[in-house]
């Protein structure tokens, strides 16, 4: 962080606690979401202020913050930096990182991504979420699934009889036919 960038960020934290006191809102009804990185910078400055005697508390809650809290404060614990004085902050944390939602698993789509022409999401061997793409991109070439004889050609060429793994785009290629076609019969290999 360079001195501008510095002096930029000191300025804000002192426009917050200005707003606070001239709104008079105590510290202690931070204006700031809980936990937020806003929320400890007005306290920690406001802290400040109240050392040196710029302001003075608007209730008994901002003077035990600012006199016997260390809330604003960071230190590491367990090699992981922590605020203190604030017990909640893994509960906030864990609101930041809400756990995705998997997508649909075995469902293959259109690729509407660029790349490939077809994509499906499938679990990997790890037990994660793997993307595979498959399907010629530039749409050249189509796949003439409604052909008897195009389809025992391909499965031929592509081995499609071999394919057994759902991680790689061999396998969702040979059974292409049946999640894009119509009317095609089932396996033909």
């Amino acid at each position: 962080m360079n001195i501008k960038q510095i002096i930029k960020e000191e300025v804000e934290n002192v426009k917050m606690v200005d707003y606070h006191v001239r709104n008079k809102i105590p510290f202690s009804e931070n204006v700031y979401r809980v936990g937020s990185d806003n929320y400890f910078k007005v306290i920690k400055e406001a802290r400040r202020a109240y050392k040196l005697g710029e302001i003075k508390p608007l209730n008994e809650a901002d003077k035990d913050l600012f006199e016997n809290s260390h809330l604003g404060e960071w230190a590491m614990f367990e090699g992981e930096r922590v605020p203190l004085d604030f017990p909640m902050y893994i509960e906030t944390l864990d609101e930041k990182k809400k756990k995705k939602k998997d997508p649909p698993l075995n469902k293959p789509t259109k690729n509407t991504g660029g790349g490939k022409k077809y994509k499906v999401y499938v679990r990997s061997k790890s037990g994660g979420v793997k993307k595979i793409t498959y399907g010629d991109s530039k749409g050249g070439l189509k796949g003439n699934w409604n052909s008897a004889e195009a389809r025992k050609s391909f499965a031929a060429r592509h081995k499609c009889e071999q394919k057994k793994d759902k991680t790689t785009s061999g396998y969702w290629a040979c059974r292409a036919h049946k999640d894009f076609g119509t009317n095609v019969p089932g396996r033909f290999w």
